[in-house]
């Protein structure tokens, strides 16, 4: 233990560890010169970056761009779903057949007119041409079938706009 002593008190010694730190402090004024150099550097690409922005500011605004971009299309996605179920109960699909209602009278004047959703529930609109007047009668029609009594004529309509699905665009 005393050589050690010995050691740590002679000149030569202490004059080493005086060489080391003088380097070491030199070191650390190299690395802290190129550090400075780097974030000056850095700070001019990142404005040249941004055309004389800040990027850092602009990736900032741009994420909080991309979140309300985001929040928005969810609500468009909720207001798109309820449209899709309003148009469940909206006329989809038309049906329609021409008919002579009576021989006296030429052409196919008279016609059936069926009116249905998805669901295929609506109306059965029915047309009666005579050389003296002409009527138009309705009938509700749920599920492709109507409580009153349905005519050979209406009865292709509803078929017709069933089968087809003709959708009204």
């Amino acid at each position: 233990m005393e050589s050690i002593i010995e050691i740590l008190k002679r000149d030569e010694f202490i004059l080493v560890i005086a060489i080391i730190l003088v380097v070491l402090v030199i070191a650390f004024i190299i690395m802290m010169v190129r550090f400075s150099l780097l974030n000056k550097r850095y700070k001019k690409f990142m404005k040249k970056i941004g055309k004389g922005e800040n990027i850092e500011e602009d990736l900032q605004n741009y994420i909080y761009k991309v979140d309300k971009v985001e929040k928005q299309n969810a609500e468009i996605a909720g207001q798109v779903n309820n449209i899709k179920q309003d148009l469940t109960k909206c006329i989809q699909k038309v049906g329609i057949f021409r008919y002579n209602a009576f021989k006296d009278t030429g052409s196919d004047l008279s016609f059936t007119l069926a009116l249905l959703d998805e669901n295929n529930d609506g109306v059965v609109l029915n047309g009666i041409y005579s050389r003296e007047m002409s009527n138009i009668y309705a009938k509700p029609v749920k599920n492709g079938k109507s409580s009153y009594t349905i005519t050979e004529e209406e009865s292709k309509a509803i078929n017709k706009a069933i089968e087809t699905g003709e959708i009204i665009k």
